[in-house]
């Protein structure tokens, strides 16, 4: 019978952190001062210190307190998105589209270990997140997976397979619920409030 067989050297294939070691080691110590202990509550400053070390991230981006990022390098964010305090271990890139919402302690994962391999050699894969996308609370994007434009990842939910676009996805693993669709009455309706 074969046996998992756990070393501290298991087979990384083509994983590279992709910057010096003085870089992320600078990087833990801002990630815990700045970013893991909430004494920086200001979104503007947070994501001054992203693209300080390499995220590409686009204009009126917040970035709330607690939020975890593995390696800022591999993060592309665009414009007008929300990190609530979530979990972004990306050991491979993540890409998050414009007007996207990750809320509280929602994971994306990119990097996984091969069950089939009595060494547990990881394996990575990127995530693609497009314009439009909601991640809600306490829910997990699985590596490699793409959320189109417009779906929604509801809370506590699990994607392990692509999302299609302006689709509502609940379950473990998550599910095709029903479309997204906006309602222009409830907006015109808001609007009439507002004024």
């Amino acid at each position: 019978m074969v046996h998992t067989t756990l070393t501290k050297n298991f087979d990384k294939k083509a994983f590279r952190i992709g910057a010096p070691a003085a870089k992320v080691y600078c990087w833990y110590l801002i990630d815990v001062v700045c970013f893991k202990s909430g004494l920086i509550p200001f979104s503007t400053i947070l994501v001054g210190i992203l693209r300080l070390f390499g995220a590409q991230i686009g204009k009126d981006v917040r970035i709330k307190p607690g939020i975890h990022i593995r390696y800022p390098w591999k993060l592309r964010l665009g414009d007008h998105s929300w990190l609530a305090d979530c979990y972004i271990d990306n050991l491979d890139m993540v890409i998050i589209g414009k007007h996207v919402c990750i809320s509280q302690q929602a994971m994306l994962m990119t990097g996984n270990h091969d069950y089939k391999s009595k060494t547990f050699d990881l394996i990575t894969k990127p995530i693609i997140i497009e314009d439009g996308v909601w991640i809600g609370a306490k829910s997990l994007v699985a590596p490699g997976v793409r959320v189109a434009t417009h779906a929604v990842l509801t809370a506590g939910s699990t994607a392990v397979r692509n999302l299609d676009a302006y689709v509502i996805y609940q379950g473990n693993p998550a599910i095709r619920q029903r479309t997204r669709i906006f309602s222009d009455a409830y907006i015109e309706n808001s609007t009439a409030v507002a004024l």
